[in-house]
């Protein structure tokens, strides 16, 4: 009787063990939405995290291990496997993350055929994907976030774009915002400014690494107010409201980047929509 009580007990105490070993490990949300980012927290032997095929990096934290991993707003609703990594890729701890459709509704949109054909500039893709995949050491982001401008949300992210009656394939990667030609553009966080490009498709256009898989990016802007490399704080001006590159009027289009992937700033940052603030007039 006394060796079956100490098994038990062996077993309860192993059992305790593993229930504190894997509330270790934190995916929040749980349920994400399509374009939302989880927020990832690991024991510091968890060097990577992998989700549908997606790989991201975690960083030592005190006494964790921290990352960010993004929902792409066309990723397929469904249960999906998060899985935790250590240095050899060997599988630590998994579970389940349900993603949810976001339900991102249509936008048409009505160009001036010398708009809508606008070519990007000779290698304007090409950096703006390079900026988007970089992934630097060090952290220069805290939350909250700040808006870039204060105006309220004229066109929201991931709705289906229609050009001139013509389904485009692709989605809105970011938030436009109301603004007024010349109105200061601030940065939505720390971090330092590694493009400042006057480009066809985007326009006038700065880029800044928050670090750690974070980044921004402000488009169609009138001018500029920083130079590459240079460190800015949150709040800092970047640029100025302009209507440059493939834009119908002067507003700020921005975009929040994660490891790569466009997500939508509104799980960051409190946005309004324009009919949203008329109506409360």
């Amino acid at each position: 009787m006394a060796a079956g009580r100490a098994v038990k007990a062996w077993v309860l105490a192993l059992a305790a063990a593993v229930g504190a070993y894997a509330q270790d490990y934190e995916a929040v949300p749980e349920a994400p939405r399509q374009g939302e980012t989880i927020h990832l927290r690991a024991p510091l032997a968890a060097r990577t995290a992998r989700l549908n095929g997606r790989t991201v990096r975690l960083f030592p934290e005190s006494d964790a291990a921290v990352g960010l991993m993004p929902v792409p707003a066309l990723e397929k609703p469904g249960d999906y496997t998060l899985e935790f990594l250590d240095r050899g890729e060997a599988v630590l701890h998994s579970e389940t993350v349900a993603v949810r459709d976001a339900r991102f509704p249509v936008q048409r949109i009505t160009l001036a055929p010398e708009t809508a054909e606008l070519k990007p500039a000779p290698g304007e893709m090409e950096e703006a994907d390079a900026f988007r995949r970089n992934v630097t050491d060090v952290r220069f982001w805290a939350e909250p976030f700040a808006l870039p401008v204060p105006g309220c949300q004229t066109s929201p992210y991931g709705v289906r774009r229609v050009v001139n009656g013509k389904p485009t394939g692709s989605y809105h990667a970011g938030i436009d915002q109301r603004g007024a030609a010349g109105q200061p553009v601030r940065a939505i966080a720390a971090g330092v400014v590694r493009l400042v490009r006057q480009w066809s498709i985007h326009g006038n256009t700065v880029a800044v690494d928050h670090g750690q898989g974070v980044g921004s990016i402000y488009l169609h802007l009138s001018k500029f107010a920083v130079k590459e490399g240079a460190a800015v704080k949150q709040g800092d001006v970047v640029g100025y409201v302009g209507t440059t590159g493939r834009s119908t009027a002067p507003h700020l289009h921005w975009s929040l980047y994660i490891n790569g992937v466009p997500v939508n700033p509104g799980q960051w940052v409190k946005l309004q929509a324009c009919a949203a603030a008329k109506a409360k007039r």
